[in-house]
């Protein structure tokens, strides 16, 4: 099992276990193909390379990207496996040692899962459903925490019952009532559940009038989580194995705005006043609980934008991170990481308009969260284009105005960027992995693999 300061081996559902899409060759570098090495061509190659240098980076990548699908009709989804595999170097860099566990709900990709957790500095998973959690297990996946308290009692009594399952997942707690509920589920399993205890990490400011954080778990101060540490430990079936403190204020929130200095400048002020009243409490928690559980196997913290400070921490022991894989648009705005777009889509051009106007087929493909024009995806490759104001993007056809709009013919591709990680495969049952300007592999989504948890 992949246990915190450990790197874990590539689980037995290898890649290849995807029907040749990574056919036993280890993550990156050679490029392969399912029968072998892919054949070059010298002369493009060569050009390539020449056009590359003569363009700036986002030309470049526009122009490898359409090469690299040019045999595929759009819509297409794909990851660009250079930019993950730098993303991921640089969260390990960031992290300074202490292992990663991967959040799925930022990948939603077993192949892309099974490659990041094959590379040193990542281990685990962080999942957002108990039905994923048990699927991922079933599949080898060794070390799944579960992120969101559950009311699935199917899948507790199938926890409850098995005990391979009950090794491999740990779920979430912050209610007494919650393990009442799981109990109630068992219908006569009796495999001991492995429990994490959340902290609530907001920051609460003018004598708690003000809170800033996500509202998700009501423990607080290290009483009321040691109280419920000892309510896990007088109760048969249980066993209390961490503790998560998901810091989304810090982590999930740019601090960097364009044409928005003063916003930016309040900003970073409260993450920094957020990131030491949190990394005090933290502490304080953390001891509170050892003293009733002192084989506590982990402390999780942190975010992709937050890595290197909670990484600081030592009362963390591992760190969470997904989204700086893909790197959506919602992580453009940090000054502390810049990271490289991996997952694109495109959309094929149907209609034009008019001068500087073309419409591309659908592409309405809205981020959760609070509704506002930041949960938009943008159009990224070429650059320039933008979204008509009177439509935006649309669930059948989104018009795009821009003078590169007039270069644009009937089936060609604009690339776009989705706000967030993961929800991108909610909309593609495939991801095509490029490398260079080839697709190397396809390999199925969650939704590809008929799997949509929520």
């Amino acid at each position: 099992m992949f246990r915190p300061g450990t790197v874990p081996a590539l689980p037995r559902h290898s890649l290849s276990s995807f029907g040749g899409y990574f056919p036993g060759v280890p993550p990156g570098p050679p490029r392969t193909a399912r029968n072998g090495p892919v054949p070059r061509d010298p002369y493009r190659s060569v050009v390539a390379v020449w056009q590359a240098a003569r363009m700036s980076d986002p030309a470049a990548d526009r122009a490898r990207y359409d090469r690299a699908t040019a045999h595929l009709d759009a819509p297409v989804a794909i990851v660009d496996l250079e930019a993950f595999d730098a993303n991921a170097a640089d969260l390990t860099r960031r992290a300074g040692g202490k292992p990663i566990r991967v959040a799925s709900k930022s990948v939603r990709c077993r192949a892309l899962l099974e490659r990041v957790l094959a590379r040193d500095g990542f281990a685990g998973i962080m999942s957002f459903t108990l039905d994923e959690s048990l699927w991922l297990a079933r599949a080898g996946f060794e070390d799944v925490l579960l992120a969101y308290p559950s009311a699935d009692r199917d899948g507790y009594a199938e926890l409850a019952g098995d005990p391979k399952l009950a090794a491999a997942v740990t779920v979430m707690v912050d209610d007494p009532a919650q393990l009442d509920l799981i109990d109630a589920a068992r219908r006569g399993g009796s495999e001991r559940i492995r429990v994490c205890l959340e902290l609530d990490t907001s920051l609460r400011m003018l004598g708690g009038r003000v809170r800033i954080g996500a509202l998700r778990s009501p423990l607080r101060e290290p009483a009321q989580l040691a109280e419920l540490a000892r309510a896990v430990a007088r109760r048969p079936g249980f066993r209390l194995v961490g503790i998560m403190a998901y810091e989304g204020h810090v982590a999930g929130v740019g601090d960097s705005l364009a044409g928005r200095p003063l916003r930016s400048r309040v900003i970073r002020l409260m993450q920094s006043a957020a990131r030491k009243e949190l990394a005090a409490r933290r502490a304080e928690v953390v001891r509170a609980v050892r003293a009733v559980a002192p084989e506590l196997e982990f402390v999780n913290g942190g975010g992709t934008g937050s890595v290197q400070h909670t990484a600081a921490e030592d009362a963390v022991t591992e760190i969470a991170a997904g989204s700086g894989l893909f790197v959506p648009r919602l992580f453009d705005n940090y000054t502390s990481f810049r990271g490289r777009p991996a997952a694109l889509f495109a959309q094929p051009v149907v209609r034009r308009p008019g001068v500087g106007i073309v419409t591309v087929l659908g592409g309405g493909y809205p981020a959760s969260g609070a509704a506002g024009a930041d949960r938009l995806p943008v159009p990224y490759l070429p650059q320039g284009l933008r979204y008509d104001p009177q439509e935006g993007p649309g669930e059948v056809q989104t018009p795009l105005i821009g003078s590169p709009a007039d270069d644009l013919l009937i089936g060609d591709k604009v690339w776009f960027r989705h706000a967030k990680a993961g929800e991108l495969c909610e909309r593609f049952a495939e991801l095509r992995l490029v490398e260079g300007d080839r697709v190397t592999a396809t390999v199925p989504t969650y939704r590809g693999e008929g799997k949509t948890f929520l």
